[in-house]
């Protein structure tokens, strides 16, 4: 229910939370809210179902941080994974149990708006956020937002949660800061049934010529999701791996229905997360996993926090009281996603210099694998496995230090685990 104290209340109805995006993190903002109580308004300026550049892979943590009862919509599940270095040395790694599964975002996300639905939340669509205001003649109260939509509407909101992706206008207001940006290619290729069949329950992952590059082939029944991700900077570099990926692989003859990029933002480790009664989550926040730029798990985690604070928020009487909220807010995301990009960071660094290091170690020592494997399936994390192991931290500073030591053997070999 809207608390709805004022006579400026009595003019315009004053939502509890605005969303801004209906993505995983928008989605599962949305969901909290909801399920606690409060009125809800999620806005989505596509409509929904929409394409969305994404690999599309369901690891533990994502399966783990879904409502209730929400049955996912896999497209295939991966119990093999394929490492290739720059298309040498490939060697294949099985898991008897399912390491992650793999879905269509358009089917995910619509899935996630409806949950957020059924809990109460109203989804409006077609709709673009201009910016949102805390002060100023269109703000009625400390207690209320303003939200400015194209077209010259404005809503009014208790709290806004902005979830509007990696060119967030939401993210603007905050004042969210960048560290890392990414630009990442993707084809979507339908391929024959001999061909898909060949696919079927196993991805590639290949570390490519560009520093932190890698390419990817994820499986979904009849088209192969195709990818290539480095750093921004390097697009004309970034094309070729793409285009020399595909042709390698034998894809080269098969139309892509889909051709996409996209850039994933990493944010600085000192980046706000609110600004008065205003939160970000997701990729508005650049809360992504800095190494594999995952970012789908960070999505639904970071969203669902965020919506359960813009409860709290929403409810707080001044602006002291929204402001210790707001920094609880931040607190429970840098002790948990923060903690993990940390991690993300010092491996991705590692992984810039040492590339061959860490294909030996995935496809050659069995305790890297076992944490690949557990990472997935959602048992442990980046940071867990640093935390326990301090083995694991030396391991890092030592693999830094070490010179340049090119894998050796060419010969394809599989390993079952």
């Amino acid at each position: 229910m809207s608390s709805e104290n004022s006579s400026a209340d009595d003019v315009q109805r004053v939502w509890d939370v605005v969303v801004v995006g209906a993505g995983p993190a928008g989605a599962s903002a949305a969901y909290a809210a909801a399920v606690a109580g409060r009125s809800v308004l999620l806005l989505e300026k596509a409509e929904l179902p929409r394409y969305k550049t994404c690999g599309g892979g369901i690891i533990g943590p994502s399966r783990d941080s879904l409502p209730p009862g929400f049955e996912l919509p896999l497209r295939d599940r991966v119990h093999a994974v394929t490492f290739s270095n720059n298309g040498r040395f490939t060697r294949t790694r099985r898991s008897k149990q399912m390491l992650f599964g793999l879905i269509n975002r358009p089917e995910f996300d619509q899935q996630l708006v409806e949950h957020a639905q059924k809990a109460g939340a109203e989804l409006r669509t077609g709709v673009t956020v201009q910016r949102v205001e805390q002060h100023g003649s269109a703000v009625p109260d400390r207690r209320t937002v303003a939200v400015f939509l194209q077209g010259g509407e404005t809503l009014l909101a208790r709290a806004v949660v902005g979830a509007d992706g990696s060119a967030s206008r939401i993210g603007a207001h905050v004042g969210v800061k960048l560290d890392q940006v990414d630009l990442g290619l993707e084809a979507e290729i339908p391929v024959p049934e001999t061909v898909a069949e060949d696919w079927k329950e196993r991805v590639l992952i290949d570390w490519g010529p560009i520093p932190g590059s890698y390419g990817w082939v994820f499986p979904k029944g009849d088209t192969l999701t195709v990818g290539v991700i480095s750093a921004r900077g390097e697009g004309a570099a970034t094309k070729r791996y793409l285009e020399e990926f595909v042709g390698r692989l034998g894809l080269a003859g098969f139309e892509p229905s889909v051709s996409s990029g996209h850039l994933t933002r990493c944010r600085a480790d000192d980046s706000p997360l609110s600004r008065g009664r205003v939160l970000v989550c997701g990729d508005a926040a650049g809360l992504l996993e800095p190494w594999t730029r995952e970012g789908i798990s960070f999505a639904l985690r970071s969203g669902r926090l965020a919506g359960e604070w813009a409860v709290r928020i929403a409810e707080a009487h001044d602006a002291v009281d929204a402001r210790r909220q707001a920094l609880n807010y931040a607190f429970a995301i840098k002790a948990g996603l923060g903690v993990e990009m940390s991690v993300g960071r010092a491996l991705l660094t590692v992984f810039e210099r040492r590339p061959g290091l860490f294909h030996a170690a995935l496809t050659g020592f069995r305790p890297a694998w076992n944490a690949f494997r557990d990472i997935t399936r959602g048992s442990t994390s980046l940071a867990e496995i640093v935390r326990v192991h301090p083995m694991a931290q030396r391991a890092l500073t030592a693999f830094d230090r070490r010179p340049v030591d090119p894998v050796g053997g060419g010969e394809a070999t599989e390993v079952s685990s």
